[in-house]
């Protein structure tokens, strides 16, 4: 049987790569390369190469143009050496090749300011949404609960009938659109994956501090309407065995955490449409 690869992009800043890579081998990927953003721009690594596209979290470029700007500009404009090509050139292709992309945190930061999500009647490269400071003022970092949306196409929560819960921690994660037009479409099309609820994952909440940053419609993930997209705030690769959970050694727990879910979705979904 053809071997299912994953790719987990470093550098500039991130710091989740290792979390990811681990979570893409447990999920059930043959393989789960982590590659500096500098090997996929010098040409010695190509995402061509891969069925399974990571974006993590960290704080790229120290976020100081706001989280993840530079970065977005960098992978929009920047040239692949040698090839005559732009490194979006690399990103379209592999999009338009059917395959998966998963951004957590700054990655998810990363995708929305490429324009990659909601990725609108296949445009992948105009923004639309943003994610920045929260209502609070500061950082935050505690677990939160997500309701899911079962209508949406997400490959990722896919038997996912009610929530998930992860650990969250971001000071950019408040959700807006760029206007009233697009949210309604989001919503209309099931394209908010998740969204901040209480601890019964019942309904989607605006209270602090089980929505975190005040997003708007307290989304907290997001796909493109293919479902092969996805970006959420939420540290999946984080809560991937009980060990992780901050009470593991106060309560039974399941063996494996909440967030393992996403990452053995997206390894059946490849072994089954895409080798």
């Amino acid at each position: 049987m053809k071997k299912i690869r994953a790719i987990v992009i470093t550098g500039n800043g991130t710091n989740c790569e290792t979390e990811a890579a681990h979570a893409c081998r447990l999920g059930g990927f043959d393989e789960a390369v982590i590659a500096h953003i500098a090997e996929i721009l010098s040409g010695e690594v190509r995402l061509d190469d891969f069925h399974f596209l990571n974006l993590t979290g960290g704080f790229l470029d120290g976020d100081d143009l706001g989280s993840a700007k530079a970065q977005a500009n960098r992978l929009k404009h920047a040239g692949v050496a040698g090839t005559g090509e732009k490194l979006v050139e690399q990103f379209t292709r592999f999009i338009g090749a059917g395959k998966l992309i998963l951004g957590v945190c700054n990655g998810f930061q990363l995708m929305v300011k490429m324009g990659m999500l909601p990725g609108f009647d296949g445009d992948f490269l105009t923004q639309r949404t943003t994610l920045t400071f929260n209502d609070c003022g500061r950082f935050q970092d505690r677990w939160v609960y997500l309701k899911t949306d079962a209508a949406s196409p997400s490959v990722f929560t896919t038997g996912i009938e009610q929530g998930i819960y992860l650990p969250m921690r971001h000071g950019e994660g408040k959700f807006l659109c760029d206007s009233p037009a697009t949210l309604e479409r989001i919503e209309r099309e099931h394209l908010a994956v998740l969204k901040y609820s209480g601890p019964d994952y019942e309904a989607a909440t605006m209270e602090f501090p089980l929505n975190p940053n005040g997003a708007q419609n307290a989304i907290a993930g997001l796909c493109d309407p293919t479902g092969r997209l996805m970006g959420l705030m939420p540290h999946p690769e984080a809560f991937v065995h009980y060990t992780q959970h901050p009470r593991w050694t106060r309560e039974e727990l399941p063996e494996e955490g909440d967030g393992l879910k996403l990452y053995r979705n997206a390894a059946e979904y490849v072994r089954k449409n895409l080798v």
